[in-house]
């Protein structure tokens, strides 16, 4: 799926096998990294995948899989299904620093705030760390897990690095000892699919779930701080069909002052709005929801706290959203907008193309098999039968002394 962020005054975003950075202040020119051009993987590279004697996975297309963006905005990163791992500096001009190779195919990744570590998850539930000072060096795994990993936060002091995997669990570990858990946030009933400690919060999580809840966590001690349901946020009663459907979060997004939370659902054209209540108990309360004309893909928040969504239209593909007198107004003027929009319609196509796939959730939603019903039906029809059977048979002995009496 396409995704977008920033990195410093550059606006990023992904399409396929691209990634595409646009200056959003001044006039310079786009940066295109295809990883359908880049270096190809070495014959003589380690390939580990078939190591325990399984299928090895299959020839990757090239699409990139995740980005991230540094703490500092300087750096970027991005992994592909060809199992890349590509590093670039944006300042002062886009430079690619290295090309490094991952084990298995990777879900998430993190720059650590000291920027010397490049975190990497992968489907297998792997975490491998990369250094950022040594760009030629191969990975090391850090930690694992027993389930796929599906997102990653960090602490900002970089004591912590926070997982959470299909299984609903998040695991709070040491960084630098990683075999030492700190604690599980535990409370979810579907798989994690979305981390983040708010800025301004050093201990805060929130987590969504394929639950369709969102939760805030006191990480380090696991305790459940707030929790809530997203359909019962909703203004406005859905059908019968929506409303056996939990929404699915997919990602969780916080302005820099640590003000305004947005979160955003797969295939729901609303967003959702929390806010720091600082005169109560500095906790988050749901604000409001906003109504999109069409699909968001995906959203970020820029250094002003604008609210930057990509949506499924070829005609106008972003919005930008301000926070004007308590609402959410759409800033459809910003010659911001106008600029990176020019630059995107070049790239539609091949970003259009990359949304005709499935839900990239549908299949880690577990399913329930209700064996206990299916063995009570069998059980009360072999109790009917063998009833039937007592019935016949007392019957024919009926009917046989009946006959003797006769006689």
């Amino acid at each position: 799926m396409p995704a977008v962020g920033f990195c410093g005054e550059w606006f990023i975003f992904t399409c396929d096998k691209k990634l595409v950075a646009i200056h959003t202040k001044q006039a310079r020119e786009a940066f295109v990294f295809d990883c359908s051009t880049a270096d190809k993987k070495p014959n003589n590279t380690k390939d580990v995948s078939n190591s325990d004697g399984g299928a090895s996975e299959e020839t990757g297309s090239d699409r990139v899989l995740a980005f991230a963006v540094s703490p500092s905005g300087k750096l970027v990163a991005l992994t592909d299904d060809s199992k890349r791992l590509v590093l670039f500096r944006c300042e002062p001009s886009w430079q690619c620093i290295s090309i490094r190779w991952v084990v298995r195919r990777c879900t998430s990744l993190m720059f650590s705030q000291a920027e010397d570590q490049l975190l990497a998850t992968d489907k297998s539930g792997d975490v491998y760390s990369f250094s950022v000072g040594e760009p030629q060096r191969e990975g090391v795994l850090k930690l694992g897990h027993l389930s796929m990993l599906l997102a990653m936060s960090m602490s900002p002091d970089d004591k912590y690095i926070i997982t959470a995997d299909r299984d609903e669990k998040i695991r709070v570990s040491h960084l630098r000892s990683p075999y030492n858990i700190q604690s599980f946030c535990l409370g979810h009933q579907q798989f994690v699919s979305a981390l983040l400690v708010p800025p301004g919060h050093p201990h805060w999580l929130l987590s969504g779930s394929g639950d369709g809840t969102i939760k805030l966590w006191d990480y380090e001690s696991g305790r459940k701080l707030q929790s809530w349901d997203l359909k019962e946020l909703e203004e406005t009663p859905s059908s019968e069909a929506d409303q056996q459907k939990n929404p699915t979060v997919s990602r969780i997004s916080c302005s820099r002052d640590a003000r305004h939370v947005a979160v955003q659902c797969e295939r729901a054209d609303t967003l959702h709005f929390f806010t720091v209540d600082q005169d109560g108990e500095n906790k988050l309360v749901p604000h409001r929801r906003l109504s999109l004309p069409h699909l968001p893909l995906d959203m970020t928040f820029d250094l002003e706290g604008q609210l930057w969504v990509l949506m499924d239209s070829g005609d106008a593909p972003l919005q930008i959203y301000t926070h004007r007198r308590g609402s959410w107004e759409c800033n459809a003027e910003s010659p911001e907008l106008s600029r990176v929009t020019e630059a995107i319609k070049p790239h539609w196509e091949t970003l259009e193309a990359s949304l005709r796939t499935d839900s990239r959730f549908e299949h880690l939603y577990k399913v329930n098999f209700d064996n206990v019903t299916t063995y009570l039906q069998k059980k009360q029809q072999r109790l009917e039968e063998q009833q039937l059977k007592r019935v016949g048979a007392q019957k024919a002995n009926s009917n046989k002394k009946a006959r003797k009496e006769k006689l």
